[in-house]
């Protein structure tokens, strides 16, 4: 594992995505086929290939006691380096030395035998599991040589490995170190359900025998911003199609022999929360894999995100709960038919295929698209954008009709068009250390309105939307004027005016408003408006009751 930290720290020291392919390339072809496999998921960030769906169960505690076991690290020193790195794992590896006698034996790691821990980690189970993780935790710990092997040991048991790489430049290397085309691996890797067994195809040269696996969720395709109200430059060198972009939950669905199954963004399996779903994806022919959302839908008016709440995550739906609150699984995509992948076919061929497998019916519907030609007008845009409002949605999502399914990728292919409910005027009373590159910097920041009394109520948190320039400012001015504890944050003094964007607003426990604002990014800092000048409760509710009385809700 000592190479695969040196790999991974010099894919993290460049921004290049050529250099990061280069340096995975060189590393990934001197592997055998046992370490192959390993690493080519370890870079994906994931201890586990995708489609064994397995997790270590294993959380910062236990690592955080396994080292102190190994290394003899005290609360206070392991304290000091949390905060100076912001990272487990960056912490951990500055107390490697030589352990301590824990009756463990040491072996060298490579990836397939760090592989082979991982399996007995998620193996334990029963009354000692706890006490089997810890042991095994401590004897992958007391096998790294270097700080720098550790660090990223450690990072891949956390799930947070962080150095710049998706999938997608992943599978580009796989490709550059066995010589295959890029399109191969990926079809490969969707096939197998993870970059290690398509590494070994590639290196075999098998790769014409890989299969699809269903039952495997595919990495989402996902959408770029494009900001309300701009010049919409984008649009002008291809044509569009223009699809509402629904407030719901991504879902996969794979169906195969009879057997349907979704998967989340997250690629945890939830089909058990959507029996109505799965019965109505089970009756059409064939086998295939979906993308679409799903949604609350009643009477074929959608409702709002709320609602649907109500369903996440439940192991039993009782039938009050399906008739409470109905969904509807809005298909988009067509992935796969049989023992095709269509990954590479253009949308609008993709789209003539689902077309020809779905006619809409109960809690399942074709998702209907317009046309948009390149250079078409903001008028035509702002027309399609208000029609999707009106219909209970949070705005349009526009795909070119040429792309192309590229899993995991965020790219310029397709495009999401939302507009902000609205804005508040707010002041920072904690903050918090970021993570990854924002370690050494407060860039978490929660923020406040004022009450009927003038007291400060918090409404939120928000991290993005500020340069590093500004938040390297803030950072040195909350430090000087921070108050105390606020939990895991500092308290600072209630100083520092934002401008908040949100695209809904929520009644919520959570904060001291008794509301929460769904999806809040900072606009700007307001130098030129006092702390006495913020937005109050009342403004809050005000809000609240129009986005309501627009969704055509009782309160």
């Amino acid at each position: 594992m000592i190479e695969f930290a040196a790999a991974c720290e010099a894919v993290a020291a460049t921004a290049s995505k050529n250099a990061k392919i280069e340096i995975l390339a060189g590393y990934l072809a001197t592997l055998d086929a046992a370490d192959l496999e390993s690493a080519a998921y370890f870079f994906t960030g994931s201890p586990f290939a995708r489609r064994e769906q397995k997790s270590l169960s294993l959380g910062g505690s236990t690592i955080v006691a396994a080292a102190k076991n190994v290394w003899g690290i005290s609360d206070a020193d392991l304290g000091i380096a949390y905060r100076e790195h912001g990272d487990l794992g960056a912490a951990l590896c500055t107390f490697v030395r030589a352990p301590v006698d824990l009756g463990l034996f040491s072996e060298k790691l490579t990836p397939a035998s760090l592989k082979a821990l991982f399996e007995e980690i998620a193996r334990a189970g029963g009354r000692a599991a706890g006490k089997r993780r810890l042991h095994l935790c401590e004897r992958i710990l007391a096998s790294c040589r270097e700080p720098l092997e550790a660090k990223y040991v450690i990072k891949i048991m956390t799930g947070d490995l962080r150095i710049g790489l998706k999938e997608g430049l992943v599978v580009d290397a796989i490709a550059k170190a066995f010589d295959k085309p890029a399109g191969e691996i990926r079809r490969a890797v969707m096939a197998t359900g993870d970059a290690g067994s398509a590494a070994v195809a590639a290196r075999n040269g098998t790769l014409h025998g890989v299969r699809i696996a269903y039952g495997v969720p595919i990495g989402f395709m996902l959408a770029s911003p494009l900001q309300y109200g701009s010049s919409y430059a984008e649009l002008s060198q291809a044509e569009w199609l223009v699809e509402d972009k629904f407030d719901g939950i991504r879902a996969q669905a794979h169906k195969t022999d009879g057997t349907v199954r979704l998967f989340s963004r997250t690629a945890n399996d939830v089909s058990h929360s959507y029996p109505e779903v799965i019965a109505a994806i089970a009756g059409l022919p064939g086998n295939f894999i979906l993308d679409g959302e799903i949604v609350a839908q009643r009477n074929g008016n959608v409702l709002p995100f709320r609602y649907l709440q109500a369903r996440l995550q439940r192991k039993v739906v009782t039938p009050d709960l399906l008739e409470e609150v109905p969904v509807t699984y809005m298909a988009f995509d067509v992935l796969a038919i049989g023992e095709s992948y269509l990954l590479d076919e253009p949308l609008t061929e993709r789209r003539s295929r689902l077309a020809e497998l779905i006619s809409s019916g109960d809690h399942l519907t074709r998702v209907e698209a317009c046309s948009l030609d390149a250079g078409g007008s903001a008028a035509e845009l702002h027309e399609h954008f208000e029609s999707a409002r009106r219909r209970g949605h949070e705005g349009l999502v526009l795909k070119r009709r040429d792309s192309p399914y590229h899993p995991g990728r965020r790219g310029k292919w397709w495009l999401k068009l939302k507009r902000e409910l609205s804005t508040l005027d707010v002041v920072v009373v904690a903050v918090e250390w970021g993570h990854g590159k924002r370690a050494k910097v407060l860039s978490d920041y929660t923020f406040a309105v004022r009450g009927r009394n003038g007291e400060l109520l918090t409404i939120g948190k928000a991290y993005s939307g500020l340069t590093d320039a500004e938040i390297a400012e803030l950072t040195q001015w909350f430090l000087q004027h921070q108050t105390g504890r606020r939990g895991y944050a500092l308290a600072v003094e209630p100083k520092v005016v934002l401008e908040v964007a949100f695209d809904v607003i929520q009644r919520s426990d959570l904060h001291e408003s008794g509301f929460a604002l769904r999806f809040p990014r900072i606009v700007r800092v307001r130098e030129d408006k006092p702390v006495e000048q913020i937005d109050t409760i009342d403004a809050v509710q005000q809000i609240y009751a129009a986005m309501l009385q627009r969704e055509g809700v009782n309160r």
